[in-house]
Protein backbone atom coordinates (compact mmCIF):
# COMPACT_ATOMS: atom_id res chain seq x y z
CA UNK A 1 0.00 0.00 0.00
CA UNK A 2 1.24 3.33 -1.16
CA UNK A 3 1.07 6.61 1.45
CA UNK A 4 0.03 9.26 -0.24
CA UNK A 5 1.59 12.53 1.10
CA UNK A 6 0.88 15.74 -0.01
CA UNK A 7 4.28 17.15 0.73
CA UNK A 8 4.78 20.75 1.02
CA UNK A 9 1.10 21.52 0.07
CA UNK A 10 0.01 20.65 3.75
CA UNK A 11 2.62 22.51 5.57
CA UNK A 12 1.30 25.93 3.23
CA UNK A 13 -1.17 27.16 6.11
CA UNK A 14 1.51 27.11 8.58
CA UNK A 15 3.28 30.22 6.45
CA UNK A 16 1.62 33.05 8.13
CA UNK A 17 3.33 31.50 11.59
CA UNK A 18 6.52 34.10 11.48
CA UNK A 19 3.96 37.20 11.08
CA UNK A 20 2.22 36.03 13.69
CA UNK A 21 4.84 35.95 15.71
CA UNK A 22 6.05 39.77 15.26
CA UNK A 23 2.36 40.46 15.86
CA UNK A 24 2.33 39.24 19.11
CA UNK A 25 5.76 40.58 20.05
CA UNK A 26 4.83 43.95 19.17
CA UNK A 27 1.38 43.67 20.95
CA UNK A 28 3.16 43.15 24.16
CA UNK A 29 5.38 45.97 23.39
CA UNK A 30 2.59 47.97 22.58
CA UNK A 31 0.90 47.21 26.26
CA UNK A 32 4.41 48.10 27.96
CA UNK A 33 4.12 51.86 26.49
CA UNK A 34 3.85 54.59 28.71
CA UNK A 35 2.30 57.73 28.44
CA UNK A 36 4.55 61.03 28.66
CA UNK A 37 4.85 62.64 32.06
CA UNK A 38 3.57 65.94 32.50
CA UNK A 39 6.24 68.35 33.47
CA UNK A 40 4.84 71.98 35.00
CA UNK A 41 7.05 74.77 34.96
CA UNK A 42 8.69 74.58 38.09
CA UNK A 43 10.15 71.11 37.98
CA UNK A 44 11.31 72.70 34.38
CA UNK A 45 13.09 75.47 35.95
CA UNK A 46 14.64 72.73 38.97
CA UNK A 47 15.88 70.81 35.73
CA UNK A 48 17.44 73.91 34.70
CA UNK A 49 19.19 74.58 37.37
CA UNK A 50 20.49 71.45 38.12
CA UNK A 51 22.16 71.01 34.63
CA UNK A 52 23.42 74.65 34.82
CA UNK A 53 24.80 73.28 38.58
CA UNK A 54 26.54 70.43 36.68
CA UNK A 55 27.86 72.24 33.96
CA UNK A 56 29.81 74.66 36.49
CA UNK A 57 31.37 72.10 38.29
CA UNK A 58 32.12 69.54 36.00
CA UNK A 59 29.48 66.82 37.16
CA UNK A 60 27.54 64.27 35.38
CA UNK A 61 23.84 64.15 35.22
CA UNK A 62 21.35 61.27 35.17
CA UNK A 63 18.66 62.13 32.33
CA UNK A 64 15.36 60.38 31.77
CA UNK A 65 14.86 60.94 28.38
CA UNK A 66 10.98 59.74 27.20
CA UNK A 67 10.94 58.21 23.90
CA UNK A 68 7.43 56.92 21.73
CA UNK A 69 6.33 55.51 25.69
CA UNK A 70 9.43 53.86 26.92
CA UNK A 71 11.96 56.25 29.32
CA UNK A 72 15.52 55.90 29.28
CA UNK A 73 18.70 56.77 31.16
CA UNK A 74 21.67 58.36 30.21
CA UNK A 75 24.19 59.58 32.07
CA UNK A 76 27.38 61.46 31.06
CA UNK A 77 28.96 65.38 31.15
CA UNK A 78 27.11 67.99 29.82
CA UNK A 79 28.76 69.56 26.75
CA UNK A 80 26.50 72.65 26.03
CA UNK A 81 23.13 73.61 25.44
CA UNK A 82 21.03 75.25 22.27
CA UNK A 83 18.52 77.53 23.26
CA UNK A 84 17.54 78.42 19.12
CA UNK A 85 17.11 74.69 18.61
CA UNK A 86 16.13 73.16 21.98
CA UNK A 87 18.57 70.81 22.26
CA UNK A 88 21.43 69.57 24.90
CA UNK A 89 24.43 67.89 23.67
CA UNK A 90 25.44 64.94 25.84
CA UNK A 91 29.23 63.79 25.95
CA UNK A 92 28.22 59.72 26.94
CA UNK A 93 31.56 58.64 26.39
CA UNK A 94 35.04 60.53 26.07
CA UNK A 95 34.25 61.99 21.70
CA UNK A 96 30.63 60.25 21.67
CA UNK A 97 27.84 63.33 21.64
CA UNK A 98 24.30 62.66 22.46
CA UNK A 99 21.56 65.35 21.42
CA UNK A 100 18.45 65.49 23.36
CA UNK A 101 15.39 67.44 22.98
CA UNK A 102 14.53 69.25 26.08
CA UNK A 103 10.71 68.46 25.27
CA UNK A 104 12.18 64.36 25.63
CA UNK A 105 13.63 65.64 29.20
CA UNK A 106 11.68 64.25 32.12
CA UNK A 107 14.21 63.81 34.57
CA UNK A 108 17.45 65.36 35.81
CA UNK A 109 19.75 64.28 38.68
CA UNK A 110 23.27 64.90 39.18
CA UNK A 111 25.81 62.31 39.68
CA UNK A 112 28.26 63.53 42.28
Amino acid sequence: MKIRDRGKIKWQPASFMPEGFAMTREMFKDQQRLAKPLIDEYEKEEFDQRIAYAMAYHLAVNLSVWDDGFTEQITGNVHYIDPLTKHLCVEVKPGEFERLAFDKIVGVTVVD
